[in-house]
């Protein structure tokens, strides 16, 4: 069996930041890290589901919106994947970066929180999403170089 390339990084050695994962054509796909791998802090389920609802609601509601194919948790719980069709990567952390802001400054309740509209919608929170999205946003911000793994 071929090994795929996600298993090819040292998971060890990611730290919180932006990474292309892989090219697929136009197709890229991002791994959005927000926190170490195997280091013992990992998001809970509650978290992971709020960022996605809140991220994945202003993603495609933002710049490069039609832009955006994917966004959601990796089972690691230690980040999420973005898939974008071609848009530099640059424009895609710009986005991201405002996207994680509007989280930040969001007022009302949770994006999706009926049981009509979610599978599990008891198991949100705003002020976890919220928590998560401004430990990103620092990660963010103090990440240099570019969006290869290190």
């Amino acid at each position: 069996m071929e090994r795929i390339t996600s298993f090819s990084v040292d998971h060890d050695k990611i730290m919180p930041g932006m990474y292309i994962s892989r090219i697929d054509d136009d197709i890229i796909t991002f791994d959005l890290r927000t926190r170490r791998p195997n280091m013992g802090s990992y998001m809970s389920t509650r978290t992971m589901h709020s960022v996605e609802h809140m991220l994945a609601t202003y993603m495609r509601n933002g710049e490069i919106g039609d832009k955006v194919i994917y966004f959601g948790p990796m089972g690691c719980q230690t980040g999420f994947y973005l898939l974008t069709r071609g848009v530099a990567p640059e424009r895609v952390r710009k986005a991201l970066l405002t996207a994680l802001r509007a989280v930040l400054t969001h007022t009302g309740p949770m994006f999706g929180n009926t049981r009509k509209e979610c599978g599990n919608y008891e198991n949100l929170s705003v002020e976890d999403a919220k928590n998560e999205c401004a430990s990103y946003i620092i990660a963010l911000e103090a990440q240099t170089g570019g969006f290869d793994y290190e």
